[in-house]
């Protein structure tokens, strides 16, 4: 891997430089740079198999980068987890694992309190708090696969919240969801960037992406482009992302004010 630079930019939520990564030696991602300053909503957006998703787990360390490196506040990931809170897609985890509802949100706290010591009641009030903030204490000893796909959703928001970290990522959390539940999402993203946290989302729909996010990360293996979204979300930069597959968008077209010729 290449050697990190001489300063830590310990201000910086995420810097990410030359990041190349992928599965069975075949890379999903060429040559990332990327830096994230604190205090941002940023959308994630590209094409199926653009290397979303690939990118949150690399960066988290699931995914071995072939070169590069990925700073968190200044230091390897690994040395900062706990300040990094994590949704994963829903469809990747097992909801028939039999646990309940506050189960899951205390293992938010596992960073703090360990693994194997036995949470405080002050933990079990955090767990409360954030369940109670996404509307789901009362299903507190409900089991997960009892849930729900939007109630699931919600509980590991919760989770994640439970973590009190300072930056996020999250892998399409809005996918499969209610329209209450998405309104609920947004309006917590919004809460936690207005508290200075830094959060990375990657999203598929496009229309909603630019009323959604203060910045958007446009990726197709590559970074395509990365900025405010108002600079960003053109017809141009993103039919530079999706290639063809734009064309047939029409209500994106209408989104960035220029109809697909």
């Amino acid at each position: 891997m290449t050697d990190s630079p001489a300063t830590n930019g310990e201000d910086i939520p995420l810097e990410i430089h030359d990041l190349t990564a992928g599965y069975y030696k075949k890379p999903v991602l060429w040559g990332i740079d990327l830096q994230v300053p604190k205090g941002k909503l940023v959308g994630i957006v590209g094409p199926n198999g653009a290397g979303k998703s690939t990118l949150i787990k690399a960066i988290m360390g699931l995914v071995p980068p072939s070169s590069g490196w990925v700073k968190i506040f200044g230091k390897p990931y690994q040395e900062n987890r706990r300040r990094v809170g994590y949704v994963p897609q829903r469809e990747s985890v097992d909801w028939d694992f039999p646990v309940t509802v506050m189960d899951v949100v205390m293992m938010g706290r596992y960073g703090h309190i360990g693994w194997f010591k036995r949470p405080k009641k002050a933990d079990r009030e955090i767990a409360r708090d954030c369940l109670d903030k996404v509307k789901m204490l009362p299903f507190a000893k409900r089991q997960i696969s009892n849930l729900s796909g939007g109630q699931q959703q919600r509980v590991f928001l919760a989770r994640a919240l439970a973590q009190e970290s300072d930056i996020y990522f999250m892998d399409e959390p809005f996918a499969g969801v209610d329209a209450a539940t998405e309104t609920a999402i947004i309006a917590l993203l919004h809460e936690l960037r207005e508290k200075g946290k830094t959060l990375l989302v990657v999203h598929h729909d496009l229309p909603t992406a630019r009323n959604y996010f203060d910045q958007l990360l446009l990726l197709n293996m590559r970074v395509v482009a990365y900025g405010e979204t108002e600079e960003v979300f053109t017809y141009e930069l993103l039919q530079k992302t999706y290639g063809g597959r734009l064309t047939i968008l029409s209500e994106v077209a209408d989104a960035v004010g220029q109809r697909a010729k």
